[in-house]
């Protein structure tokens, strides 16, 4: 069975924004115009194709990431024939901070991203986050300034704070006609044409000859919009300089090498809800987003060797592939989304799992159309797909030939902030919720299980109230699982400041063979890795611990020195200030013994345990908590009780901006001080305030604060 599309054919991409900026409803269209769906949904009739959860139709949001793939006519080569289209795969990710997972574990997978800004708020908090999540996996992204039809909208404020915020190399390649209610299209300002979207749901597309009034400004904007992107590449430059005309198709493939490279970030305009310039950006996505043959090849580990490997998007090389997201389906149960970077793979052979090591047989491949399923009997290079009923599988393991294999890097999640204590209500509950809490865990890595060990209390913890919130409610719908929730509690850490050496002998006689376990450790302050740093061979490193074996000449054989790690870990589990989780701890072995019959596993795991208590007791121990970014928009006459409020809350006010008839403040606050905080603003506003909150690190608490912390914990 050979592929039915060449790989050059072939978009991967997603749709990321702030929430509200009109993702799903862009999706929506998306879906719509390229033939998939007769009908367009809507977020405020709840009836969309993406937001397909029960939770996110009442709420009106999306929560979890839906994948979409469809197939686009650029509207300047209308054709019926299927191999002269271009296939999307397209990911619609949430917008809310809770849900900000969905976006990092997305964008790890795509080769590019339309970012969706709406036309009245401009760059967002979220928008940032998202945009640095991007960064990070250094995504091509074209922008879509959308809602040009709202009351305030602006799209030159817009993008002046995408110029300002997020990068200065965005580029207008269009501009809106009229705005707010007097929005009908859009300006291609390489084509230098007027574009009109007339017909049932907009889809019949009209070009038109410029507005009179808007003409100047469109031609001094084309002039800047080439001078930016000729700049890139040679060829055109000289062509410019010689002042050449330069060709559309000269234009778009220099700008084409400039948006994968990261260099340039069209930007587009328009209204997904009034039907208003959607098209244009799936022609810009065909134009100027990457095929899976344009982006670097990914690299890996060979588990063997412990070297590098690279695998090109080819059919031909081995198969690779990355499990980036678990869905639990109520009918086929769990799904195992992947995407193949090279190679092939046919239901009903075996998969090999280089991140376990174990084989399991992959039953049946299914394309996804949000919650609907498409079976397919093989998936090659460039292609995202899901697996039914992987027993085995985590997000972030990799799939591969068994003979060639690959570990690709991991994907890397946030650590929650906010934890509850749920109990089942009834003993019959109590076997479902764990089962249900444990699906819920494997599928959201950001949602964490633990117990308290003095207390047996089942501890949930999240990104937020209303992830912790959903993830009750999923439980309540999904398993039938009744439960009762406490009070949301801060997830606070400890580490230690200073540095300190302890020595511990773990020596027990029973009778029979007795114990025998000596070690020696020094604790400090982890470093942060300098870019291009190599770790030494001694060293295993984690993203909040360090573990140095500095044992010369086999004083503890090697066999016990993970046992050794083992007990510094539990321990640093445990706390020494306040019973929290200790982090950004480097962790050295320096000195130790052994006894050739009474030396043991256990016995170095309890020795290393007390060692790194005592240490850590002399090393300057503290209390660390979360801090969030805090934006609050409300008219300006609220603006002093807001300060006022945030200043009381330990909260550090950084600035504020107009957006369109209101103030946006942006400050740092402590999370421990922002509960219920949202009822309180809209009481301070009669109504009129919203607030945004997003983690942005770990910060010592003071003296006092800390008093009271490991008071209740007592």
């Amino acid at each position: 069975m050979n592929r039915d599309y060449p790989l050059d054919k072939v978009r991967n991409f997603g749709i990321i924004a702030h929430i509200d900026a009109g993702k799903t409803t862009t999706s929506e269209r998306i879906l719509f115009y390229t033939g998939m769906t007769h009908k367009i949904g809507e977020v405020h009739d709840g009836n969309t194709v993406t937001d397909w959860m029960e939770q996110e139709r009442e709420r009106g949001i999306t929560i979890t990431a839906a994948a979409i793939t469809c197939f686009w006519n650029p509207t300047y080569m209308p054709t019926t024939d299927v191999s002269k289209k271009v296939r999307f795969n397209i990911i619609d990710t949430p917008g809310h901070i809770d849900f900000t997972v969905e976006v990092k574990r997305s964008l790890r997978v795509l080769d590019g991203a339309v970012v969706v800004f709406d036309g009245v708020a401009g760059v967002e908090p979220q928008s940032e986050t998202n945009w640095r999540y991007a960064d990070d996996g250094k995504v091509p992204r074209l922008c879509f300034i959308n809602k040009m039809d709202r009351m305030g909208a602006s799209f030159e404020k817009s993008y002046k704070s995408i110029l300002e915020r997020l990068n200065k190399n965005a580029i207008r390649f269009q501009l809106p006609i009229g705005l707010e209610g007097d929005h009908v299209g859009v300006v291609d300002l390489l084509k230098m044409k007027a574009f009109y979207f007339e017909g049932e749901m907009g889809n019949k597309i009209v070009e038109k000859e410029i507005p009179a009034d808007m003409l100047e400004d469109a031609k001094k904007y084309r002039a800047e919009m080439i001078e930016k992107v000729v700049e890139h590449d040679d060829v055109t430059m000289q062509a410019y300089l010689d002042g050449k005309e330069i060709s559309i198709d000269a234009f778009k493939k220099a700008a084409r090498a400039a948006v994968i490279q990261n260099k340039i970030f069209p930007v587009f305009t328009g209204s997904a809800l009034k039907n208003v310039g959607v098209q244009l950006v799936l022609d810009a996505v065909v134009d100027y987003l990457p095929s899976p043959l344009d982006v670097p090849p990914v690299k890996g580990i060979d588990p063997r060797t412990g070297e590098e490997v690279i695998r090109h998007a080819s059919d031909e090389e081995p198969f690779a592939a990355l499990a980036f997201k678990l869905q639990n389906d109520p009918f086929v149960g769990q799904l195992t989304f992947f995407r193949v970077y090279s190679g092939t793979i046919e239901a009903g052979t075996y998969l090999y799992n280089s991140t376990t090591g174990k084989r399991e047989r992959l039953g049946r491949i299914v394309r996804l159309q949000a919650d609907k399923r498409e079976e397919v009997k093989k998936v090659f290079a460039g292609e995202i797909a899901a697996a039914v009923g992987l027993k085995d599988a985590l997000t972030s393991n990799t799939f591969c030939d068994e003979e060639n294999p690959i570990v690709l890097e991991k994907i890397k999640f946030m650590e929650p902030v906010v934890s509850l204590r749920i109990e089942p209500k009834t003993k019959a509950d109590q076997e479902k919720m764990g089962m249900a809490l444990r699906k819920l865990g494997n599928e959201d890595p950001t949602f964490r299980i633990s117990s308290n060990q003095e207390t047996g209390e089942t501890i949930i913890s999240g990104m937020g109230e209303l992830h912790l919130e959903i993830m009750v409610d999923r439980m309540k719908r999904e398993f039938t699982v009744e439960a009762n929730v406490g009070e949301p509690q801060v997830a606070y850490r400890e580490t230690i400041m200073g540095t300190a050496e302890a020595e511990h002998k773990y020596i027990k006689q029973t009778g029979g063979k007795g114990q025998y376990g000596h070690v020696r450790l020094t604790l400090k302050p982890m470093e942060p890795l300098i870019e291009g740093e190599k770790i030494p061979k001694n060293t295993k490193r984690y993203d909040d611990f360090e573990f140095i074996n500095s044992i010369k000449g086999g004083v503890i054989p090697n066999e016990f020195i993970p046992a050794v790690e083992k007990g510094v870990h539990e321990a640093m589990d445990r706390g020494i200030v306040a019973g929290y989780k200790m982090v950004n701890i480097s962790c050295e072995l320096t000195f130790g013994s052994y006894h050739d019959v009474d030396s043991s596993e256990i016995a170095y795991k309890i020795a290393a345990s007390q060692a790194f208590q005592d240490a850590a007791k002399r090393a300057k121990p503290v209390i660390l908590e979360p801090i969030m970014k805090l934006e609050v928009v409300a008219p300006e006459k609220y603006m002093g009780d807001i300060i006022g409020s945030i200043s009381s809350k330990r909260g550090q006010v950084e600035g504020s901006e107009p957006k369109g008839q209101v103030l946006a403040i942006h400050a740092k606050v402590p999370l421990s001080e922002m509960f219920g905080y949202t009822t309180q603003l809209r009481s301070m506003t009669s109504g009129q305030g919203s607030a945004q909150l997003e983690f942005d690190h770990y910060e010592v608490v003071p003296p006092n604060v800390a008093l009271e912390i490991a008071e209740k914990r007592k």
